[in-house]
């Protein structure tokens, strides 16, 4: 199928930022079935402030490779580096938002934040004006005293992402994280998340099942097959910015979207006939 974006090309000698390298994952069955493949010889390198995109069907493995990147699992067999070195366990030079925010809600909007320098020993005079400066560029500033209880499902989200940005990680994993949201606020998420990209430049995982959603932030959109997942697709997504709701209507916009949606569509698809027994 012919693709209005580039392809990405390869790493060549550049060192990238996180690479998988002929990666496989299988989890055993605890109630005695067949093992499960979720990836197989997965190989994938991004770069230092890419901002990676992940699509795919249900059970392709996405998140299965942010979690062998957070280190919150391992791998079967093959490797997964950080900077070129083997990535053992988490670690704060990696950030993690997930779709439920994961927030302790016992705790206020800025005792949220300031949790994971709290934990690390930095002095709170240190990580303080850094933690309201935060809450201000997400747009919170004013609800630093209430609880996540009292937030809505947006303003959890943005206080998911403040408290992942405090640490300065230099990598930002992202796991569905706006996949809950109304369409509106949603975009509005988007357009934050995008800017804050462009700002710091960090390097960004970004698992959505969004078509849309990954090619309106991702400079590369990456797109599994069914399982056991594999990379299937990997292109630049070359699309003007600054971004914002107007890009949705831009036609290269439209028709690039065209294309990755045939191809999801194509593999789950084939997702749902491999999982009814279909040859």
């Amino acid at each position: 199928m012919t693709r209005s974006l580039q392809a990405a090309s390869p790493a060549g000698t550049e060192q990238a930022k996180i690479s998988l390298r002929n990666v496989s994952k299988q989890y055993v069955s605890r109630a005695g079935g067949l093992p499960t493949n979720a990836i197989e010889r997965l190989s994938l390198d991004i770069r230092e402030a890419d901002f990676v995109c992940l699509i795919g069907p249900s059970g392709c493995g996405k998140s299965t490779i942010l979690n062998l990147i957070a280190g919150f699992e391992s791998a079967t067999s093959g490797e997964v580096l950080l900077d070129g070195v083997p990535i053992k366990g988490p670690g704060p030079d990696r950030g993690v938002v997930f779709q439920d925010g994961a927030l302790f809600p016992w705790l206020s909007v800025l005792d949220n934040v300031c949790y994971g320098p709290r934990r690390l020993g930095i002095a709170r005079e240190r990580y303080l004006a850094e933690a309201h400066d935060i809450l201000d560029q997400v747009g919170l500033r004013s609800f630093v005293h209430h609880l996540p209880a009292e937030l809505s499902g947006g303003m959890k989200q943005r206080l998911a992402i403040a408290r992942a940005l405090i640490n300065r990680p230099p990598v930002l994993l992202m796991d569905e994280p706006f996949g809950a949201l109304d369409p509106q606020t949603r975009v509005l998420m988007q357009e934050m998340l995008f800017k804050i990209w462009e700002r710091d430049n960090r390097t960004v995982l970004f698992i959505t099942h969004d078509v849309e959603e990954a090619l309106f932030l991702g400079t590369r959109v990456v797109v599994m097959s069914s399982r056991p997942g594999r990379v299937l697709e990997d292109v630049r997504a070359d699309l003007p910015r600054p971004r914002d709701f107007s890009l949705l209507m831009h036609p290269e916009f439209v028709k690039v979207k065209a294309q990755l949606f045939a191809l999801v569509r194509e593999q789950t698809i084939a997702a749902t006939a491999d999982s009814a027994g279909v040859e």
